[in-house]
């Protein structure tokens, strides 16, 4: 297994997400949109990763070439970002977000894929190579917190082009694995999706990133109006990663300990009592500390359970398209419907409602996986 290659895109990957998901938000503000604006801009790359990933998983799964489409993703990501340098009224900049970030959006489901292909049997294992991506969004948000501080939000664009840049790079340091053997009997992948519990599992993945989508679009922007500066902004985001990290670390133990439903309810009640948290207590640097810690279980722990769940109910040539259904129901309609509430909830409710509401989407996530989500079909 070529580990260091595979870790290398990953960090690369996440580096991005470290400069758009923190800071994004930010730079639109410095644009002058409103909440509700931001929020409806914010929901963008999160809507096409609904419909993207889907329709680049079905080429690779028929195709079988699924590193030739993360390198034609990546470039187009970085070719199309350029635009955003001379872009500044909404529907310019809603245009140019929705096509980079549809080809983005076609990148990671795929490279998971390759991934699990290249783990085999030692698919408890991803955790390790996964964890190098919270590396890299660990790293970049610390530097651009700095950096925002300094010269502005204006330096995300350049910084987010050169990290796009970075992937396409990566993706041509890794080859294709060797494709598993498909039974010809394996049945078509309507009949996976109709289980009982794959519904649940996807309605419960949909719940949770709706859950998170007040977080990521409006959490930096929240604490800069309470008063906390970019630097110590970019050090809570960093937080929340390092704690995925440590958890990332052991996760193979946990997975085979407790099973992905009791780890799936878990961390969504863990959620829960994070979003309170936020929206409550802003100024309390002791609490919000540690609601930052809990990122190892509202991100840390559901995401690789996750993985491990998709891996096991989508198999052969579905492995694709399982993959990149959990990322079009999670983080593409969830989280772009939690983008879309948040902005209009933002000022009509105020912060601690959007972050209440969210709270309760994570409670209602947590009852559906314990009543119907299993470990395996």
């Amino acid at each position: 297994m070529p580990y260091w290659r595979l870790s290398l895109f990953y960090l690369c990957y996440f580096a991005a997400l470290g400069a758009l998901v923190p800071f994004w938000g930010l730079y639109l503000k410095q644009l002058g949109f409103t909440a509700a604006e931001i929020g409806e801009l914010m929901a963008i790359p999160m809507a096409t990763k609904f419909i993207a990933p889907y329709l680049w998983g079905w080429i690779g799964d028929h195709l079988g070439h699924r590193m030739l489409i993360v390198r034609i993703g990546a470039l187009l990501t970085s070719l199309v970002f350029l635009t955003v340098f001379w872009l500044q009224g909404f529907w310019e900049i809603g245009i140019a977000m929705a096509l980079f970030s549809f080809f983005w959006n076609a990148v990671l489901p795929q490279f998971e894929s390759v991934t699990l292909l290249y783990l085999r049997e030692r698919v408890d294992r991803y955790a390790r190579v996964r964890v190098w991506g919270s590396i890299g969004f660990i790293v970049t948000v610390l530097l651009l917190g700095v950096a925002v501080d300094k010269s502005g939000p204006a330096v995300v664009l350049p910084a987010l082009f050169a990290i796009y840049l970075s992937i396409w790079v990566s993706s041509l340091l890794i080859g294709d694995p060797q494709t598993e053997i498909v039974p010809a009997s394996q049945p078509p992948i309507l009949s996976i999706i109709s289980q009982p519990p794959v519904i649940a599992f996807f309605l419960v993945c949909f719940l949770l990133q709706a859950g998170h989508g007040t977080y990521y679009t409006f959490y930096s922007i929240y604490m800069e109006e309470v008063g906390y500066s970019k630097t110590l902004i970019g050090q809570f985001w960093a937080l929340g990663v390092i704690a995925e990290v440590s958890v990332f670390m052991v996760m193979h133990r946990l997975l085979q300990k407790f099973g992905a439903r009791r780890v799936l309810v878990s961390s969504l009640l863990l959620a829960a009592l994070r979003w309170m948290l936020i929206g409550n207590f802003p100024l309390s640097l002791p609490i919000l500390l540690f609601a930052q810690l809990l990122h190892a279980a509202t991100f840390g722990t559901f995401h690789a359970a996750a993985i491990h769940l998709v891996h096991h109910y989508f198999t052969g040539r579905h492995q694709g398209r399982g993959q990149a259904l959990y990322s079009s129901f999670s983080f593409g309609a969830g989280g772009a419907l939690g983008s879309l509430l948040s902005g209009y909830l933002w000022n009509s409710a105020g912060p601690g409602s959007a972050f209440g509401l969210s709270a309760l989407v994570s409670i209602l996530a947590a009852i559906i996986a314990w009543r119907w989500v299993v470990n395996e079909l």
